[in-house]
């Protein structure tokens, strides 16, 4: 996983984890709606999809983030293979 990125819960080792993918276009998602705080159409318009699709987009980041943070996953962003997340302690 080229330059992907991983957080984990404090003091579990990843190979008990669940994992809990997010992928590039939700990160982007949840930095255009709650980072930056712009209204779905605005950031809908600046990742160039329909308003509909990225409600879609954001609700599947979110649910992931949560999912991560409450069942104690590791979140790992972007594409790529798990298995390079081991050397993680």
């Amino acid at each position: 996983m080229a330059g992907g990125k991983a957080f984990k819960p404090i003091g579990r080792p990843v190979g008990t984890l669940e994992v809990e993918e997010l992928q590039l276009d939700e990160l982007e998602a949840l930095r255009l709606a709650d980072l930056e705080g712009l209204y779905q159409e605005a950031a809908a318009e600046r990742m160039g999809v329909s308003r509909p699709t990225f409600s879609r987009i954001l609700a599947r980041a979110r649910s992931a983030v949560a999912r991560a943070l409450i069942e104690e996953r590791v979140l790992v962003v972007g594409e790529g293979p798990v298995l390079s997340l081991i050397h993680i302690s």
